[in-house]
């Protein structure tokens, strides 16, 4: 099988200084600008001591560069999926550096000379360093196929992130593998993901194939479907999406565009749904194709559901498979794998026909209450089944010291159950769930807290990860408790964030329930978002992201422009300026701005 990682910068090198790597804020970045970023990375690193350093950088162009010069200046790059304090702790304790968007107390490094980070972000990173001391860093050197290439970590849907190493020739594999399935069908169309590249599939599918293949690749993910509609209308393209994102399409928007020029629609990060699959060929004109995989077996399998049905999955080329005749757990041994071993998994399959297989659950979804064996994908199937939830997770909830382990349900209700829960109440729904759970599990096992949601958390790979879940019980410590009907916080979504340098700054999107608490009233025919509620949410958000001073002063320059309507996402843009003490924000979507202002804050004692 052909290597394409090991000699992509000799590859890069001999394509032509004017072909087409991809596009930035709608400008074209060319072969050589690449090439020169690429080698502004090799020069920087070359000279810094240490093997292992950690890289988070939203621009996937930029991102490809620092990748490339990281390697060729020997180094082995760790991917999070976040800044965010704690990972960044944990990080601090493996790595010798840290490169990209960090926070400036990590000292992160970057060559200057792009600008995809603020100014006071980027003068922070260069740390004074252009990186370009020898005006040329060779990037054709051969990569060993066992060169340590990447650290990449599992996305914590089922438990706590666990570091996974990759070889060179691993990623080199699946490049590779990629190419002689979805070449043919890709051909010469661009990449446009809403996922991010810090994760192994985003890494893969945005960057490393593409800049393999030579196909141009879109720096920033796409985050609003009113933007994705017209991006992917605009010429030959392929989509790089998670079952998050695709189950929330729109449908009153015009996707005829995307019809005529998308080529493939690709998903992965967990299983989609066949209603979802069938509706987003219906909406694009293309059926997803699925891949099934993990950080720590990279691609497995893959589909695209044609008969309905059909919910068999196809290995991919390399990839040899076995089931325990025991147990039901599949087993694989792939090039995608460090070592020639057979790999047991914690997923339960079965043959299917073809050489193919169908995938049954994972097994390490069983635990244990009170010493009964207990299955949280068949709670949750039955949760589905009975018609009153779209979704539902059921999880073990965090031990407390003296009592028995408990299990929290998270429910997306469907559009009968809302209605019981406006007229009857959340006492009669949850009755009604726990009915249903009585038939599949014993009673001391039932949920005992439980939370009605509008949509599932998800990060920026699409995944709703074990820890969001959670975090959603801290707000009180009753272990029968479900959430309110009638919500005073909107849906929120962390689209970025950046904590180095002055000012702070958090980008978020929010949306506003239709049946939020502050709409009643406001008004009866055509209810809108009161201007007191955008600036209790700027705090509230201001002082959960950022270390604030206890004491409100004032507001300045308090604008509203535009109204903010139930349902309708928008994006929060919050700025901390800690020297000056204040917050600034300012509300925004693909209508323009809808409010701005700058709070400021004092110590109580002023």
């Amino acid at each position: 099988m052909p290597d394409p990682l090991s000699l992509l910068g000799a590859a890069l090198a001999a394509r032509p200084s004017a072909s087409l790597v991809g596009w930035r804020d709608g400008a074209a970045i060319d072969n050589a600008q690449f090439l020169s970023r690429a080698r502004a990375w090799r020069a920087l690193l070359g000279r810094r001591d240490g093997r292992d350093f950690a890289l988070y950088l939203d621009d996937s162009i930029e991102f490809g560069a620092a990748l490339l010069g990281a390697w060729q200046a020997g180094k082995t790059v760790w991917l999070s999926a976040d800044t965010l304090e704690a990972s960044c702790a944990a990080l601090r304790l493996r790595v010798d550096g840290f490169l990209g968007q960090f926070p400036a107390a990590l000292m992160p490094l970057m060559p200057a000379g792009v600008d995809v980070v603020g100014e006071d972000d980027r003068a922070s990173a260069a740390l004074g360093d252009t990186g370009t001391d020898d005006g040329y860093a060779s990037l054709e050197a051969a990569l060993a196929p066992d060169f340590p290439a990447l650290v990449v970590f599992t996305s914590g849907s089922t438990g706590a992130a666990q570091a996974i190493p990759k070889k060179i020739a691993q990623l080199a594999s699946e490049v590779a593998t990629l190419e002689i399935l979805f070449g043919a069908i890709a051909g010469d169309a661009a990449v446009i993901a809403t996922v991010s590249h810090q994760h192994i599939y985003g890494l893969l599918f945005k960057v490393l194939w593409p800049l393999s293949a030579g196909r141009a690749i879109h720096a920033l993910s796409v985050t609003f479907p009113e933007q994705l509609a017209p991006a992917l209308a605009a010429g030959p393209c392929v989509l790089v999406a998670s079952p998050a994102h695709l189950k929330r399409l729109p449908a009153q928007l015009d996707w005829s565009g995307a019809t005529q020029t998308l080529r493939a629609v690709f998903s992965s990060g967990g299983p989609l749904p066949a209603e979802t699959a069938h509706g987003t060929g219906e909406l694009l004109g293309k059926i997803p194709v699925e891949v099934y995989g993990s950080s720590e077996t990279g691609g497995v399998a893959w589909r695209q559901r044609g008969v309905v049905g059909d919910e068999s999955w196809q290995p991919f080329p390399a990839v040899e498979w076995r089931i325990d005749s025991d147990d039901g757990l599949l087993s694989v041994r792939s090039p995608h794998l460090p070592d020639d071993r057979w790999l047991a998994l914690a997923d339960r399959a079965t043959p299917a026909a073809a050489g193919r297989l169908l995938l049954l659950g994972r097994s390490d979804r069983i635990v244990k209450i009170e010493e009964k064996r207990i299955s949280l994908d068949a709670m949750e199937a039955a949760l589905i089944a009975s018609s009153l939830a779209q979704e539902a997770r059921v999880v073990l909830c965090d031990p407390v010291a003296g009592e028995r382990q408990k299990l929290a349900a998270f429910i997306v209700p469907t559009a009968s159950a809302r209605a019981l829960l406006q007229v009857e109440g959340k006492l009669a729904l949850n009755a009604r769930l726990r009915a249903v759970l009585a038939g599949v599990v014993e009673a001391v096992a039932l949920p005992r807290r439980w939370r009605y949601l509008d949509q599932m958390p998800v990060n920026t790979q699409g995944k709703t990860t074990l820890a969001a879940l959670l975090a959603l019980l801290d707000d009180d410590g009753r272990g029968t408790s479900i959430a309110a009907p009638r919500p005073r916080l909107p849906h929120l979504r962390e689209l970025e964030r950046e904590a180095a340098g002055q000012p702070q700054r958090v980008l978020l999107e929010l949306t506003a329930p239709a049946k939020l608490l502050y709409f009643d009233g406001h008004f009866t025919d055509a209810p809108i978002l009161p201007g007191v509620v955008q600036l209790e949410w700027a705090i509230h958000y201001g002082r959960q992201y950022f270390n604030l001073p206890p004491q409100f002063r004032a507001v300045h320059a308090l604008k509203f422009q535009q109204v903010i309507l139930p349902d309708s996402p928008v994006q929060l843009e919050l700025l901390h300026d800690a020297q000056k003490g204040n917050l600034q924000f300012r509300y925004v979507s693909e209508s323009g701005q809808h409010a701005s202002g700058r709070v400021i804050f004092g110590d109580a004692s002023v």
